[in-house]
């Protein structure tokens, strides 16, 4: 299957991402890929180095004429994001990606497809080991744990670092320059509770709510995508204020930068209310069908009988979560009054999860004005304690502030015109970036972010554009070619 992907052109490019697909690369469980890049570098004879906290520093001195430009850094994240279908028989812990090609398309069997940020990291890793490729003296960066709170950007030291330029290979659009993006910082939201038993006359009833696309929570948050939580708490909310139907389990979402796609409940229902409930989860799960109609028309929404739960959550705190889940932001807070059509301010409820007597809520907030970002924060703070839940913030990285006068800036936009004849859009993003964090370190680094096509992040629905990694794999090599030179 993945043989196809080694014979698309550019091969350096594609051959790349294929030996790296095979490496389980999970974040927070990047050991393996860690020593896979030791590896390469070393077998290179470049100088190869791993950070106190896992981030892989490699360094390639420039070719022959290329002495007096300025130093680059080239910069991606080894880690991916690991969703899967939940009829997909993979184990990301010993597999390997398994791609395969339609139409214009790279895709994954059923999972994400790590090309966010795989396709970055094969980019520098191609580009360490030619011979022929024209460029400055260059570090290769490496960073882990982009995905579930930048903990290696965050870990990386001043000092460690030469370069005059920072390239990032992050952005997702191949006409697009980034010159900014948005901070974050994560909300979770905890209770411990003490189980009841249900009614002895109990009936059990599984829902499920299933076929959203999900996607990235922040570039794609702005699309109006259906959110798995909130559409099972809608369904809820509908007949759990009724004493005889409790809830004894819920499992949503998963990871806090992932418009969560699925969430599935267990409820207790008393027998003698089962008409209700039948009724009432029939009507709302019809009503939002047509709603989303358009924007998801794979919609699932089902109920159906299981055994019944001997233990549920006591109704007054049952009565507080669903109503504490149904009054949180979910999705955009505030449009950018400065940047046409910029989400500036949105919340992702990521993760809803009620089982062994503990609630857990997880959210991600993102914003490109730290202002705005903590009022939101505060207002799910506010939202949450009024439920009696205990709220903690962690895992907060600012955003990254444009500099319209780099001498890179400059030089993208140039070879980009002359390459494709036309301008590229220059812009913010509502995505997590590491140039905002790396450059609390790095303040005199100029900046810039740009990448192929990749639709679907964060999804089994993940997928690279051929065409487009063509082109931007051009592009690379002119910018490389064209970096300004040192000045005295």
């Amino acid at each position: 299957m993945n043989s196809n992907i080694r014979q698309l052109e550019p091969k350096q490019l594609w051959n790349k991402f294929a030996d790296l697909n095979a490496v389980p690369r999970a974040s927070k469980k990047e050991e393996r890929v860690i020593e896979f890049m030791r590896n390469f570098g070393e077998q290179l004879n470049l100088e190869t180095i791993i950070d106190d906290v896992g981030n892989v520093i490699i360094r390639k001195p420039a070719t022959a004429g290329m002495e007096n430009k300025k130093a680059i850094v080239m910069q991606s994240h080894l880690d991916m994001v690991h969703q899967k279908n939940s009829d997909t028989n993979f184990d990301f812990e010993t597999q390997g990606i398994e791609m395969y090609i339609e139409n214009d398309w790279v895709k994954a069997n059923g999972t994400t497809l790590g090309a966010d940020n795989g396709l970055g990291v094969a980019t520098i890793m191609a580009i360490l080991e030619s011979d022929t490729i024209q460029h400055p003296t260059l570090e290769a960066l490496f960073t882990i744990d982009e995905e579930t709170g930048m903990t290696g950007a965050m870990g990386l030291k001043g000092g460690l670092l030469n370069g005059d330029i920072l390239l990032n290979l992050d952005t997702e659009e191949d006409d697009e320059i980034g010159v900014g993006c948005a901070g974050g910082v994560d909300i979770t939201a905890k209770l411990t509770y003490k189980e009841v038993s249900s009614a002895p006359n109990s009936v059990g009833y599984k829902i499920k709510v299933k076929g959203l696309q999900g996607g990235h929570s922040g570039m794609d948050i702005y699309k109006g995508l259906g959110n798995a939580n909130k559409i099972m708490n809608r369904v809820l909310f509908s007949v759990c204020h009724k004493e005889e139907i409790k809830i004894s389990e819920i499992d949503g979402g998963s990871l806090r930068n992932a418009i969560p796609r699925e969430s599935f409940s267990i409820i207790s229902v008393d027998e003698t209310m089962v008409d209700f409930f039948i009724d009432q989860t029939t009507q709302i799960a019809n009503a939002i069908k047509a709603e989303y109609l358009t924007l998801e028309p794979e919609l699932e929404i089902s109920i159906t009988k299981c055994k019944s739960p001997k233990k549920v959550i006591p109704f007054n705190t049952q009565n507080k979560l669903i109503k504490a889940i149904y009054a949180a932001c979910n999705g955009v807070y505030r449009m950018s009054p400065d940047i046409p059509d910029l989400v500036e301010t949105s919340n992702n409820i990521a993760k809803v999860i009620v089982a062994n007597e503990k609630i857990h809520i997880g959210c991600l907030t993102r914003s490109s004005v730290e202002s705005s970002k903590h009022d939101l924060a505060n207002t799910l703070k506010s939202t949450f304690e009024l439920a009696d839940l205990k709220v903690e913030f962690s895992g907060d990285y600012p955003g990254w502030s444009p500099n319209m006068q780099s001498s890179i800036l400059k030089v993208t936009e140039q070879v980009y015109e002359t390459l494709n004849r036309k301008k590229p859009k220059v812009a913010a993003c509502h995505a997590g970036l590491e140039c905002g964090i790396l450059g609390t370190n790095y303040p005199n680094m100029e900046m810039i972010s740009f990448g192929p096509t990749i639709k679907g992040a964060h999804s089994p629905d993940e997928r690279a554009s051929i065409s487009s990694a063509k082109k931007y794999w051009n592009f690379v090599l002119e910018v490389l070619k064209n970096i300004p030179e040192k000045t005295n």
